[in-house]
């Protein structure tokens, strides 16, 4: 089992009730009250490049970065159409990061971080988004919190539309601090009229923001601060979801 290969092609109609407008408008708030050095934005680990796409429909530079081609395949044909220059993908991962140019802020959204699961690999991929940041340059991005990924273990859930069906259950792991999501896929083949299965894993770690505030601070960030779920305050106790905006000074 790996990651995408399958979910790729229906993973949008799995998640259409994310608003990525709102996510957009969040991140636009952020920007407005930093400020940035310029257009040129990196959406990292951009799936599907829903994301990528609102973004660069406002004015937006968008480049978008993602370690499965099968959902940079997507990406590329969703955002084709996208002003007189659509945004540019890269196949990478996050530790290897490789730009032609510096940017002027990224974004890391919808849990991405939490895929990385090799803490050392994450340090890294917040060192290598530092170097190619533009003084001034802001770092944004979200994480399932503990607190939610282990409320998660033993939970089994059901998405489903008319043409695709996919059912996950997850396990959580105190000692690794890893939340594994095991995902049985049936989507139809509108040629053939034919169901095809694909089985898929997925694995997110726990990260607590003290952990993650240091990883930034050891990249080099300062400014460092956390928000609640799409909200401008501080996270509240049991918060599932928690942001952090941190800036590269001068």
């Amino acid at each position: 089992m790996s990651s995408y290969e399958f979910l790729a092609g229906c993973y949008d109609r799995f998640t259409y009730d994310v608003d990525y407008a709102a996510w957009a408008d969040y991140i636009e708030k952020h920007f407005r009250r930093r400020g940035l050095p310029g257009k040129t934005v990196l959406d990292l680990a951009c799936g599907t490049g829903s994301l990528t796409r609102e973004l660069a429909l406002r004015g937006y530079e968008m480049i978008g970065v993602d370690l499965s081609p099968e959902m940079l395949a997507e990406a590329a044909e969703k955002n084709r159409d996208v002003g007189e220059v659509p945004p540019m993908f890269l196949c990478q991962p996050m530790e290897k990061l490789d730009l032609y140019g510096t940017i002027d802020a990224c974004v890391c959204c919808l849990d991405s971080v939490n895929y990385v699961t090799a803490p050392k690999k994450l340090q890294r991929a917040f060192a290598r988004v530092h170097l190619f940041l533009m003084p001034g340059g802001l770092f944004l991005f979200d994480v399932n919190t503990p607190e939610k990924l282990e409320g998660l273990d033993g939970q089994v859930f059901l998405d489903e539309t008319e043409d695709a069906y996919c059912v996950w259950r997850a396990e959580y792991s105190r000692r690794s601090k890893i939340c594994s999501y095991f995902m049985d896929i049936f989507q139809l083949d509108p040629e053939t009229g034919q169901w095809e299965r694909g089985e898929e894993l997925h694995r997110e770690r726990a990260y607590t923001i003290s952990e993650l505030t240091g990883y930034l601070e050891q990249a080099g960030f300062r400014n460092i601060q956390v928000f609640g779920d799409l909200k401008l305050r501080r996270p509240k106790p049991g918060e599932g979801r928690v942001f952090f905006v941190a800036r590269k000074e001068n």
